[in-house]
């Protein structure tokens, strides 16, 4: 799957990735998405110092980060995705967490919409914590396996996407996860998610207005998000 997530198609309407609509044309509600993040974050004293995200995608986060974080570097293996998120961020690193400088830590590590990527979820998670300061943050989010919405949908579920998706949390599952990779002091944090209504639409095989189709619209429970602390060594 690698080499699906360096094609430049994954985020604009190839057969994996964002096939609905591309990555560019959400734009508008990710960024809207990533800022209430950041304040959800600053809410909880989490923000500041150097922030890391793993899978930055265009760097729309990194750059709604800007204000809240001094020091901003992602990483993503598009290559494309690298240097569109340049652009927006101190620096940005092809490929993978492996691909940072060994020595490079971080106060806070965000994750959105990986984990669910990933084979060998514990390594992940320790290498994510190789890369944090002791006591700082490492935040995931993924597709809420126990909101609402994969509940309505069932099997219609967007995030039944195999073979990029290969695990599923919900709060629980998500936590255990990250207590068994070393976190502690695990907590829920809010997750609100805008998306186009075109997209909502095209999710539940509805017709809609073209006018319509740029509106965003905040959808609740779709996403679940924990964050945790990296102890002393």
């Amino acid at each position: 799957m690698r080499r699906a997530y360096a094609d430049d198609d994954y985020f604009e309407g190839g057969k994996s990735g964002y096939s609905d609509t591309s990555y560019a044309m959400q734009e508008r509600a990710l960024r809207a998405t990533f800022k209430r993040l950041m304040c959800n974050l600053q809410m909880r004293n989490l923000t500041g110092g150097a922030l890391l995200e793993v899978g930055c995608g265009y760097g729309y986060l990194l750059e709604e980060a800007k204000e809240f974080f001094s020091f901003r570097v992602g990483t993503e293996f598009s290559n494309q995705g690298v240097q569109l998120a340049s652009a927006r961020a101190d620096k940005v690193y092809e490929g993978g967490v492996e691909q940072l400088p060994a020595d490079l830590t971080f106060d806070c590590v965000i994750a959105t919409h990986v984990i669910e990527h990933i084979y060998e979820p514990l390594e992940f998670l320790k290498r994510l914590a190789r890369h944090t300061n002791p006591r700082g943050k490492v935040v995931l989010a993924a597709p809420d396996m126990g909101g609402y919405l994969r509940k309505l949908m069932r099997h219609r579920w967007p995030s039944f996407k195999i073979p990029e998706h290969v695990l599923y949390f919900d709060a629980t599952t998500l936590s255990a996860l990250m207590r068994h990779g070393g976190l502690i002091d695990v907590q829920l944090l809010p997750y609100p998610h805008a998306f186009p209504l075109a997209l909502i639409a095209s999710k539940m095989r509805l017709q809609l207005p073209a006018a319509l189709g740029g509106v965003n619209i905040w959808v609740p429970a779709t996403t679940v998000a924990l964050y945790g602390t990296v102890p002393h060594e």
